[in-house]
C-alpha cells in the first residue's frame, strides 16, 4: 500500500509539504479574518442576550452554522434571539414584586451622571413654560405643566440605578406614580406599550405591565430638591425594575400604543425588555 506513494513523494520532495504548510497557515489567517469581520455581530449578540457572560464559545460555534458571510442572515438570527429573550423576560416579570429599597444613609453621593453625551451637552430647559405632551390611546390629550404634575399624588423611593456598563448607584427620587398619571389621562391599560420622547433626543419605551408597576415613577425631584439638569430636569422616568437605559430623562412627550416604539439603545441592539 505504501509503494505507490513513495515515487510521488520522491518526484516532488518539497512541493507537497510546502503547499500543506501554506494551506495550514492560510486557513489560520482566514479564520482570524472571519472572526474580525464579524466582531460587530458578535458584540450585538452579547448585548442582545442581556448578560454578556451568557455568551459562550459553544453558542458562537452554533451561530456559525448560519452563513456568516451573509450579514443580513446573521442579523435576523440575532434579532430573533433578542425578541425571544424579551418574551421570556415578560413572561417571568412579576408586577407585584418590588425592587429593593434602601436607607437614606446608603445613598450614593455624588450620584454619577449618565447619558449618551457628555455632561456639558445636558439640555437647558425652562420649567416655566414646560408642557408635557400626551398622545396615542388616551382619553385626555391635554398638556401637563409642572404645576399640574405636582398637584397629583406624590411618592418617594430610595432605589438602586443599575447601569448596563457594570456600575450601580443608590438615589432618592420623588414624583408621581406612573400608574396614577396613566389613570388620570385615561390611558388604555390594555395597550401594550408606553413610549417616551425626550428633549435630549433620547427615546425609549416600556411594556404596559412595567408602566403600571407600583414603583415606576414620573420623577420630579432628586432627594428633596427639583431634579438637577444633569439628572433629568424637569421630568424623568424612574424604573427600578429595569436597567438604567430604560429610565429616560428630560421627558417631553408620553404616548400609549400597541406598536413597539423601540428605543435609542434598543434600536442599536440592546435587549428591549432589560428587566432586573
Amino acid at each position: 500500500m505504501n509503494a505507490p506513494r513513495r515515487p510521488i513523494e520522491t518526484a516532488a520532495p518539497r512541493t507537497r509539504p510546502t503547499e500543506s504548510a501554506r494551506d495550514s497557515r492560510a486557513q489560520q489567517i482566514r479564520e482570524r479574518i472571519v472572526l474580525a469581520d464579524h466582531k460587530p455581530q458578535i458584540e450585538q449578540l452579547q448585548r442582545r442576550m442581556f448578560l454578556r457572560s451568557s455568551l459562550s464559545l459553544g453558542a458562537l460555534t452554533m451561530l456559525s452554522g448560519c452563513n456568516m458571510q451573509d450579514n443580513d442572515s446573521v442579523d435576523k438570527v440575532l434579532w430573533a434571539m433578542s425578541h425571544w429573550n424579551d418574551r421570556v423576560q415578560a413572561w417571568l416579570f412579576n408586577r407585584n414584586r418590588l425592587a429593593p429599597t434602601y436607607a437614606a444613609s446608603q445613598i450614593t453621593n455624588p450620584f454619577p451622571f449618565n447619558a449618551f453625551y457628555p455632561e456639558y451637552n445636558v439640555p437647558d430647559i425652562d420649567g416655566s413654560d414646560y408642557a408635557l405632551e400626551v398622545s396615542g390611546q388616551v382619553a385626555d390629550k391635554s398638556v401637563w405643566t409642572l404645576e399640574r404634575l405636582r398637584a397629583l399624588p406624590q411618592a418617594a423611593q430610595i432605589t438602586r440605578h443599575i447601569c448596563i456598563e457594570g456600575w450601580s448607584a443608590i438615589g432618592e427620587w420623588r414624583g408621581v406614580p406612573f400608574r396614577t398619571f396613566l389613570e388620570r389621562i385615561g390611558a388604555d391599560m390594555s395597550a401594550r406599550y408606553v413610549g417616551f420622547k425626550c428633549a435630549d433626543h433620547y427615546y425609549s419605551s416600556l411594556d404596559m405591565a412595567t408602566a403600571l408597576h407600583p414603583q415606576t415613577l414620573l420623577a420630579l425631584d432628586f432627594g428633596s430638591e427639583p431634579l438637577p439638569p444633569k439628572y433629568g430636569y424637569p421630568l424623568k422616568l424612574r424604573v427600578p425594575t429595569k436597567l438604567g437605559f430604560k429610565n429616560p430623562k428630560h421627558i417631553a412627550a408620553v404616548f400609549v400604543t400597541n406598536t413597539n416604539p423601540g428605543g435609542y439603545w434598543e434600536d442599536q441592539g440592546y435587549n428591549w425588555f432589560s428587566g432586573l
